[in-house]
């Protein structure tokens, strides 16, 4: 099949034949653009192909002062210019590359959010995996890579992949490979998962042959990544879990697997949805993670990293804005740009799918908390959502950006936002079209080509089946190293001493229906259960043992056991992984300080986790705190006929949960308006300013309120759960038995 290029910039340009001033104006804005363009790739390109082009725009400049033009003349210059911009374009050495492989692909139905449209009950037929031959030559030739390509095991077996949903193809670095997740598209209804619904990743050799079928069930497996050391990360329904707000949508997180689809392991235990995992440069994992413990819904879904074998998860940008508009609210697709420590990524909306504007991201510059390290590359489009000048479909004109540079970049782009086509662009607003068509939208250019594969960074987990023959069965506990609680990049309450951290864990969501059931007064909040405190040591440092494969958050307690400060990110450790950090949101744009000895905790062994209070874990309120009312304060304000604190069930809850929580308690929980800091909002928390330290309730505990006088355990049972932000249910699941207090486990660790 034949693309003449020159057809499609023709229809593109609409030329009409005025000779007016304005037509001339535009033609040399044409020629100056590819003056400029020719400029910058001067140093570069092949002269012998850039030269000539250059003194024909010369050439055209003389010719367009010429007086009296008509208007046919006009056109013709016009035409020529675009012409010669677009030659000066390609000459552009980093499209050196005589293939372009993409996907056609429709977008992902069911309701326009970005967790949707990657489930394949929302997938629509249609579409394919596709190499571009001769990109950038006059006629292109289009070859579908799967025409004649049969699935040569698995459940699939002998079929051709050729009425279904493709989505989010991968080139091996060889270039002799390719991953993609493929949907047969058979859900009668959205919502529903099953081996006939659901995305699965396949892989095929560029020519067509080695169909291959790694994945198969229940769970949407999709965005497959190849590993330096051979592995595939990909993202997948495999954990369990359902999102806190909106619908119906399972958890998608980070796995890894074998080559052959073996050895499927869980890198990300994170409670919330994960997308898009690339490498960088360095030989890291780049996603894009939501973050949303305690926090407003749309705040925070930005660029993370990680290990290749999913350990130590970090985020340096973007995840604590001052306020939410400040930035984008959420960056996909992102991709480290070669011999560059930058990044490019789309920025997208939260209820919308994977298109919006282009910007890099550059995590050696101090984050404001606003724009300071991001650069936009398409600023003649909006942040989708975050802006308030345009609505949110009509901002979503880019997409799947790939970096051949850190000026030059190929892309899904329409200006109607309707039907994505591939475009290469670069940083000073040049674009040009590559390829279209009409009936479907295109994505994901990758060039066919070799890449230079980043270094191989060893496992430090017990995880897959390699690492646990490497170690020859023998365990080891996983841990966690903290080396001065102190080294912070805030502020602490003056005279803070912290003598303890509380390891406290955030609750996968195991029922669909957001607040059903309602864990506390705080809206779509997490269930968490308090898995106990380990000692900090006198110079700041600490070092326990952790449970594997739980999403954990601290707190730094003072001598009374009170929070002085807390997490409200997660992280967790894999089997055998020893994790550490420097501080309590330690500065991330600098080197580590170093401590002139060695810190107290590592001179011993780790510490266990010590057990906290019973109805901690699991949490329930009637069992943390009915029995201090009932023992202090139920029987004096029966008499006073004061405020109900029986612990009668009621809405839910219980009387004294109900008169208390939201009016004398502490909570965080989504705002979905201005985020500024708050009493419920805000992206951190302020030290020394939260929990029980600020929650009204504490005046009514001590001698001032009737002489009430507390044991020193029942005092730190109301602390411990205004701490926790004053929750009530520790499991999603038989709420009607845990308002009785009876003890209701997790179904999901």
């Amino acid at each position: 099949m034949k693309i003449v290029l020159c057809l499609l910039v023709t229809c593109l340009l609409g030329f009409t034949a005025t000779a007016d001033g304005q037509d001339a104006a535009a033609v040399r804005e044409t020629i100056e653009q590819a003056e400029a363009l020719g400029e910058r790739l001067k140093s570069s390109a092949d002269s012998e192909k850039l030269d000539p082009l250059l003194e024909e725009l010369n050439g055209l400049t003389a010719a367009i002062a010429e007086p009296d033009l008509s208007a046919d003349e006009l056109a013709d210059s016009k035409r020529e210019a675009r012409r010669l911009k677009r030659s000066v374009a390609f000459s552009n050495p980093l499209l050196d590359f005589d293939q372009l492989l993409f996907i056609k692909r429709h977008d992902g139905g069911g309701v326009y959010h970005m967790c949707d449209q990657f489930y394949g009950c929302n997938a629509k037929a249609g579409g394919g995996l596709f190499v571009l031959n001769d990109p950038f030559g006059e006629e292109p030739t289009l070859r579908d890579v799967l025409e004649n390509s049969v699935v040569d095991s698995g459940r699939l077996k002998g079929q051709k992949l050729d009425s279904g949903s493709f989505l989010s193809p991968e080139l091996s670095f060889d270039g002799k490979t390719i991953l993609f997740a493929y949907s047969e598209c058979k859900a009668k209804k959205t919502y529903t998962w099953g081996p006939e619904i659901s995305y699965h990743i396949f892989k095929v050799n560029v020519d067509g042959s080695g169909l291959t079928q790694l994945t198969d069930g229940d769970a949407d497996d999709f965005d497959p990544c190849f590993l330096p050391s051979g592995r595939i990360a990909f993202i997948s329904l495999r954990r369990g879990g359902y999102l806190r707000c909106g619908r119906h949508c399972p958890v998608y997180t980070l796995f890894s697997m074998e080559p052959d689809g073996s050895d499927i392991t869980c890198l990300s235990y994170h409670e919330t949805h994960e997308w898009q995992p690339s490498v960088n440069n360095e030989g890291m994992l780049v996603y894009t993670r939501w973050d949303y413990v305690d926090r407003d819904t749309n705040i925070a879904h930005h660029i993370w990293l990680s290990y290749p074998d999913g350990r130590d998860p970090r985020s340096y940008h973007g995840n604590y804005p001052d306020k939410r508009e400040s930035r984008p609210w959420m960056e996909m697709d992102i991709r480290a740009i070669p011999g560059s420590h930058k990044y490019v990524a789309t920025s997208a909306a939260h209820h919308g799918h994977a298109f919006g504007s282009l910007v890099l991201i550059d995590q050696r510059i101090e984050d404001d908390n606003a724009m300071s390290q991001l650069t936009r590359l398409t600023p003649e489009v909006p942040f989708p959502e975050s802006s308030s000048r345009a609505g949110i479909r009509q901002c979503q004109q880019y997409a799947t950006a790939w970096p051949l540079s850190e000026d030059d970049f190929l892309c899904a782009y329409d200006p109607k936002a309707k039907n994505h086509a591939l475009y290469w662009i670069d940083s000073d607003g040049n674009k040009e079209l590559i390829y279209q068509d009409e009936s479907i939208p295109c994505l994901s250019p990758i060039p066919l080509r070799p890449r230079p594969c980043p270094p191989v960074i060893p496992d430090q987990t017990l995880e897959t089946a390699a690492a646990q023959k490497a170690a020859g069965g023998v365990e080891r506990p996983s841990t966690i190293a903290l080396m001065n609680v102190y080294d912070s990049d805030f502020e602490w309450p003056e005279g803070t001493k912290i003598t303890a951290l509380r390891v406290i864990q955030a609750l996968p969501k195991t029922t669909a229906p957001p607040n059903k059931p309602r864990i506390g007064v705080a809206n779509q909040t997490n269930a968490r259960a308090v898995l106990g405190s380990v000692p900090v040591e006198s110079d700041g440092s600490a070092f326990f043992e952790a449970p594997a494969g739980r999403a954990i958050y601290f707190q730094a307690l003072d001598s009374r056991g009170m929070a002085v400060q807390s997490m409200r990110s997660a992280t967790y450790v894999h089997k055998g992984e020893s994790l550490m950090c420097q501080g309590c949101h330690e500065k991330k744009n600098r080197p580590p300080q170093s401590a002139a000895s060695l810190p107290l905790a590592m001179r011993r062994r780790p510490s266990k986790i010590e057990a906290d209070v019973s109805g901690s874990n699991p949490f329930k309120y009637p069992r943390l705190v009915q029995d201090v009312l009932d023992r202090n304060c139920v029987a004096c304000h029966k008499k006073e006929k004061a405020l109900d604190l029986t612990g009668v069930a009621e809405k839910g809850f219980t009387r004294s949960y109900n008169n208390l929580a939201a009016k004398y308690g502490f909570y965080f929980h989504v705002s979905n308006g201005s985020i500024n800091h708050g009493v419920h909002g805000g992206s951190r928390t302020i030290a020394g300013k939260f929990g029980a330290a600020a929650a009204p309730l504490m005046k009514y505990l001590g001698k001032e309120h009737y002489d009430v006088k507390l044991s020193e355990e029942d005092m730190y049972r109301m602390t411990l759960w205004l701490d926790c932000n004053s929750e009530f249910l520790g499991a999603y699941e038989d709420a009607e038995a845990q308002v009785r207090g009876e003890v209701v486990v997790p179904s999901l660790n």
